[in-house]
């Protein structure tokens, strides 16, 4: 039985080609409003996944079911309830951290399995043994910022700002500066803003420019990255520009002047420029569909379905099996396999859900992401 939602957004469906014989796998995500690029790379590469593995004409198939949450928790849980309602089996969770801690809550209590491409909180799986994450946790994207800065030498005083009222952008910047504390490196300037202060970064880019940074880390989201680098251009301030997955997908904002960005280094664990045959193939076929180069979202994406292939393969799992049989059988796989994916090599789990890949260094140049490895 299907329910109609009578609230003030839209919801989407998005289905890949269904079979009659297939496991149903739903996630919601951000595919309208100001995060949307977020939610459509993801829904965008978890559907190539999924047509390629249903085109094998193997054991696993599936039907892909994406809803619109706008980034929002409430909206997000009101998503899952429709995809819970549609039959869901197992879940790609929400994309991003604030809604995925929602929806994370409600597949703990249904004993729905979940992997996340993207939602990157601690708290999207803390307490909860069946959702798991493809990405790299926060606190990760810090700590690694930070050891991959003093290793190759990129800056010498070091500034950081920062969105305080945002698990995502805190929970990197916390463990950056303790790393970089550790690494010995001087960060001169630790400085922050919030909703409703959120246009105007002349106190802050005058705090790193004053105390000399040559190095500004920039733990957040692209859009507000977008304006701060507009604004450093202004100011004709011009350090070294370091950024974390947030801000992968800046290229493709609507209306900004990618050559802002010249240069700004990115960590991500996944690099459109490789050269292997995997790589190659998925960002071709990304670029047929959607006229333009995957980001890290769309890997993950791309990588979570075809970790849930594997993981039922080895399990010899059945699509009639409900979703609470099927969480059992995750949970023992997940914690046991490794998978090789366009986002890492050997990429294994803990009990605690989070995953375990190296990282890969992206510089922008002329327009375009570059692999520094």
């Amino acid at each position: 039985m299907k329910k109609i939602f009578m609230a003030s957004f839209v919801i989407l469906a998005l289905c890949s080609c269904a079979f009659a014989d297939s496991f149903k796998i739903g996630g919601t995500g951000p595919l309208t409003g100001g995060a949307a690029i977020y939610g459509n790379a993801a829904k965008n590469g978890a559907e190539i996944a999924v047509d390629e593995i249903n085109a094998m004409n193997g054991n696993i198939k599936f039907e892909l079911r994406y809803e619109d949450d706008t980034h929002d928790a409430e909206k997000a849980v009101n998503a899952y309830n429709a995809l819970k309602d549609w039959g869901m089996q197992i879940s790609l969770g929400s994309v991003t951290s604030k809604p995925c801690e929602a929806t994370a809550a409600e597949n703990f209590a249904d004993r729905i399995f979940a992997l996340t491409p993207s939602a990157s909180s601690v708290a999207v799986t803390a307490g909860k043994d069946n959702v798991f994450q493809m990405c790299f946790v926060d606190p990760n994207q810090g700590s690694a910022s930070a050891q991959y800065i003093a290793k190759n030498k990129l800056g010498k005083k070091i500034a950081v700002i920062w969105k305080n009222d945002d698990v995502y952008s805190k929970g990197i910047r916390d463990t950056f500066v303790t790393m970089a504390k550790t690494l010995e490196l001087e960060v001169v300037s630790d400085t922050t803003f919030a909703d409703g202060n959120d246009t105007d970064f002349s106190v802050q880019l005058s705090d790193a420019q004053n105390k000399g940074a040559d190095l500004v880390f920039l733990p957040m989201y692209y859009q507000h990255a977008s304006l701060i680098l507009a604004q450093a251009a202004g100011m004709d301030y011009a350090p070294k520009w370091f950024g974390v997955d947030g801000m992968d997908g800046i290229l493709t904002m609507e209306g900004f002047d990618n050559s802002l960005a010249e240069g700004v280094i990115l960590l991500t664990p996944f690099n459109a420029d490789a050269k292997d045959a995997k790589t190659q193939a998925f960002v071709a076929e990304y670029k047929k569909r959607f006229n333009e180069v995957p980001n890290q979202f769309a890997a993950d994406g791309y990588d979570c379905v075809y970790a849930y292939k594997q993981a039922l393969e080895n399990a010899n799992a059945k699509d009639t099996m409900n979703a609470q049989e099927l969480c059992k059988l995750m949970i023992k796989e997940f914690t046991t396999m490794t998978f090789d994916g366009i986002t890492g090599e050997n990429v294994s789990w803990g009990a605690n859900g989070e995953v375990t890949k190296d990282p890969k260094g992206m510089i922008i140049k002329d327009g375009a992401y570059v692999g520094l490895e």
